[in-house]
């Protein structure tokens, strides 16, 4: 009985971060450019009784009782699939027409900063002290430029125009126009990547211990590759999470939650069943 609760209780505990990560994907369907996350099982150890072996009888798995300890969330995954693409009529809205590629926001990191990589592009310009403009995104985080800096331009613009490439051009009433190329990181491994906030995703911090490189993980698009990436304005990327899909899964992992909590409170009267013999 002992065995028994032990093993629902693992599983019971594995099945509350599949809940909390279905619960986090129905919250955020309607953010742009969130990547669904879909949580994958695997079996703990098991171990093997070989209690049977004057049976002669030929089976296909071994002889005995191999008796489990419950399940664990092996790999939490986000889905790369593209989203839906919503049109806002907004000069500073963008949003990728192709998968696995990111902007690049400068987040305040302690005394420094980092750079994180996002598909929201639903961009604003910030009035700074020098009477200039900075571009930020909808938390106030810069958007890096190709070179990693922040971007800044002089107050006053009349318009804001997108090359599919993503060299943002901005317009002023005397008809010069600035050109500023967006920094769009495409990733090889985004499954490497960690998750650091919201919509925000940043390079894992032991790199090295995963065997990996910056190279390896991701790819900064410059020069002649910026022709690969794409991009479309006046449109933000819906989120991909498909609300039947996630609501079927709710179910299931629901189900198993009460069954293992049954098998709790099963294991829990029978030991007092045990208890009470007098």
């Amino acid at each position: 009985m002992l065995r028994t609760m032990v093993t629902a209780t693992n599983t019971l505990t594995q099945l509350q971060t599949k809940l909390d990560t279905i619960s986090d994907n129905l919250a955020n369907s309607n953010t742009h450019g969130y990547k669904t996350k879909d949580a994958q099982f695997s079996e703990l150890l098991y171990q093997q009784y070989n209690n049977d072996k004057l049976d002669r009888t030929l089976r296909q798995s071994p002889v005995g009782i191999r008796y489990g300890v419950g399940a664990h969330v092996s790999l939490i995954q986000a889905n790369q699939k593209q989203g839906s693409l919503q049109q806002t009529d907004r000069d500073l809205d963008f949003a990728f027409t192709k998968e696995n590629q990111y902007f690049n926001i400068l987040m305040p990191d302690g005394d420094g900063q980092r750079t994180v990589y996002t598909r929201q592009g639903d961009f604003y310009v910030s009035p700074m002290e020098n009477g200039q403009m900075m571009l930020v995104n909808g938390n106030g985080h810069a958007v890096a430029d190709s070179n990693g800096n922040a971007i800044y331009f002089p107050d006053f613009a009349t318009g804001f125009t997108l090359s599919p490439n993503g060299q943002l051009n901005v317009s002023y009433p005397d008809g010069d126009v600035i050109t500023v190329d967006l920094a769009v990181t495409e990733l090889q491994k985004p499954q490497t990547m960690e998750h650091v906030s919201g919509t925000y995703i940043g390079l894992p911090t032991n790199l090295a211990a995963l065997g990996y490189t910056q190279a390896d993980i991701l790819t900064d698009l410059q020069g002649a590759n910026r022709g690969g990436i794409g991009l479309s304005i006046q449109t933000l990327e819906m989120s991909n999470v498909d609300i039947s899909k996630e609501m079927t899964e709710l179910i299931a992992t629901q189900r198993s939650y009460q069954f293992n909590s049954r098998a709790v409170t099963l294991a829990d009267q029978m030991l007092g069943l045990i208890n009470g013999i007098r």
